[in-house]
């Protein structure tokens, strides 16, 4: 376990309101979409929080993956996306941005239901070490962590968010 601490409640906080001026930003309102688990969880606040009545979409990275023949097809949210993607203004919303290889997978998967006007990446945590040149329009915070760790959101029975860091 590392003695990495990061408040992920404070972080959201930052996040919620940075994603509300997003918001007022766009003359057409966007979709939120959250990438499964840990974006779903924090799309899905965000929509509760901002007092949004559009549906969250789902974006799920299993199909598209590049280490498809090593983790397998994930047991977990599918894709769902309950509005027409084609014309529509995306609002991305991840928890951690590693490699930015789920992020080229959800892409993948996103461009399979339409081709949306806008996309943009929102992340609570941007921990670097990409492989692949993607960036986040928004990350809240930024952190170096080794390699062989790995950064997760946690969500409790009451919907607050903690962060777990797990290996070496």
């Amino acid at each position: 376990m590392s003695s990495l601490t990061l408040d992920a409640e404070a972080l959201y906080l930052e996040l919620r309101a940075a994603v509300q001026q997003l918001l007022g930003s766009y003359a057409q309102a966007p979709q939120l979409v959250g990438v499964a688990s840990g974006g779903v969880w924090l799309a899905e606040r965000l929509q509760q929080d901002l007092g949004l009545s559009a549906p969250v979409g789902v974006l799920s990275s299993s199909m598209h993956r590049d280490d498809f023949a090593q983790r397998g097809l994930a047991v977990g949210a599918q894709t769902v996306l309950p509005f027409d993607v084609n014309g529509a203004h995306l609002i991305v919303v991840d928890d951690v941005l590693f490699t930015g290889r789920t992020v080229r997978a959800v892409l993948n998967e996103l461009f399979d239901y339409g081709r949306p006007a806008s996309v943009k990446l929102v992340v609570l945590v941007d921990r670097g070490g990409r492989e692949l040149p993607v960036q986040a329009d928004l990350a809240v915070a930024r952190v170096a962590l080794p390699a062989a760790q790995s950064l997760q959101l946690a969500r409790d029975a009451a919907g607050r968010f903690s962060f777990e860091v797990q290996g070496a």
